[in-house]
């Protein structure tokens, strides 16, 4: 069934997030479509809000071919495959790699406007986008996470393709996705309203984040019996 919007998506992702949630959970959006989700989820949950700023490799020529992607701690992910079947050098690799990484510490200072990554050492970090496809981002996501020391990685998506949700158990301890269609053409498809999420939402929606968890009591851990 399609959501009707990013917001609408992750109310629906947050009943399958509950039990994660903690005093040392932490929830980071996927810049920048995923942070209206994510924001959802850290509403609910109760528990800080960042971004995760991530950059797709892709294939010099051919915008829509990407063959990996990289995120903001260094972490790096390649599809080796993909790389030998679209003919790129290896300049050509590293050229791309060098702008993907120059333009993720540009994103980030942008997003967060001159703050520091919010620290998630030692803690659960639940990832959040809009959606899969290829799911290089979310693995670069989850490899980032754990060079940061985040001590458990969840990652949470209200729609994926299959074979790349099965893919992310390798990397992240939890794999939580509301739908799995076997037809999985674009990621659109799937929002009855799937506008572009500008700088702007971002600023607004961490900024809101920010002034809901002050305004709260702290978060009390979950009890199991």
């Amino acid at each position: 069934m399609p959501f009707l919007d990013r917001r609408e998506a992750g109310r629906r992702l947050v009943e399958r997030l509950r039990a994660f949630r903690g005093p040392d959970t932490v929830v980071l959006g996927l810049s920048c479509g995923g942070v209206p989700v994510a924001f959802e989820v850290s509403t609910a949950l109760r528990v800080p809000l960042d971004v995760a700023v991530v950059c797709k490799l892709e294939v010099p020529g051919r915008p829509r071919l990407v063959f990996g992607a990289v995120a903001e701690s260094g972490a790096r992910v390649v599809d080796d495959d993909l790389v030998v079947r679209a003919f790129i050098t290896a300049p050509e690799r590293a050229r791309v790699e060098r702008q993907a990484r120059e333009m993720v510490l540009r994103n980030s200072a942008r997003l967060r406007r001159g703050h520091l990554p919010m620290p998630v050492a030692g803690r659960t970090v639940i990832l959040v986008d809009d959606g899969v496809t290829t799911g290089n981002a979310a693995r670069a996501a989850c490899e980032g996470a754990r060079a940061r020391g985040a001590a458990r990685v969840v990652f949470a998506v209200p729609v994926g393709s299959c074979r790349p949700i099965r893919a992310l158990s390798s990397c992240a301890d939890n794999v939580i996705c509301l739908e799995t269609p076997a037809l999985f053409h674009t990621l659109g498809q799937w929002y009855r309203h799937f506008d572009e999420v500008t700088e702007e939402t971002v600023h607004t929606l961490l900024d809101r984040a920010a002034e809901q968890l002050r305004d709260q009591p702290p978060t009390e851990p979950i009890r199991t019996s």
